[in-house]
């Protein structure tokens, strides 16, 4: 797994006012939390987070809050986003220790050419991350999921995921990927207008009726 150095300031003063100041100025607050510790607030500098928005995979960061003896060990545990702009407002680091297990959301990637695409199914990804327990030092950037040998009508789920290092942590009969018939998908849109016209003539019947009773 790949490691990110990341610079943070303390951020002393918690007030709405100087923090929204702080974004104007292109920093963005957030929160360093482990077991048995005090949480430490922060500010990044808004383009120092651009690693963690657009990369897919996990990485560790050694945080280097400016007045701190060492770096602190750590993983991007949340981030929001303004629902507006699409930026980021708010992150959250979870600090790590190297012998003690951790939960995690890793993302899949998916490998190959499916047969049953090429035979002209559709591929549907059902599921992106999944979460797992590990220790730091095992944490996968992401899970290879290799989907050459599906056919039309098969499907991969958690069970088929070898767990090296990792213990995954949702439920093995989930699905992650498979690939269904293109009838399906054309039965499934070609249901909608006719649900909808079936239900007009009912409404109109029902309209003439009533209006038969009151005269």
């Amino acid at each position: 797994m790949a490691t990110v150095s990341l610079t943070a300031q303390k951020r002393e003063n918690l007030s709405n006012s100087f923090t929204k100041e702080q974004r104007r100025k292109g920093l963005v607050p957030g929160v360093f939390y482990q077991k048995n510790s005090e949480p430490i607030s922060i500010f990044v500098k808004e383009t120092s987070l651009n690693h963690f928005i657009y990369s897919s995979e996990v990485n560790l960061i050694n945080l280097d809050i400016e007045g701190s003896e060492k770096p602190l060990t750590c993983i991007l545990k949340d981030i929001q986003f303004d629902p507006v702009t699409d930026k980021a407002i708010h992150f959250d680091l979870l600090g790590i220790s190297e012998m003690e297990k951790i939960r995690v959301e890793v993302p899949f990637q998916i490998t190959g050419s499916a047969i049953g695409v090429r035979d002209g199914g559709i591929l549907q990804q059902t599921l992106h991350t999944v979460e797992i327990e590990c220790l730091p030092k095992d944490i996968p950037p992401h899970i290879e999921v290799d989907i050459s040998n599906l056919k039309i009508g098969d499907a991969l789920h958690l069970s088929d995921i070898k767990q090296e290092g990792f213990e995954i942590m949702d439920n093995l009969d989930i699905t992650i990927v498979a690939v269904v018939p293109p009838a399906a998908e054309k039965e499934e849109t070609a249901a909608q207008p006719d649900e909808a016209a079936s239900e007009e003539p009912e409404v109109i019947a029902k309209g003439k009726k009533e209006e038969e009773e009151e005269k």
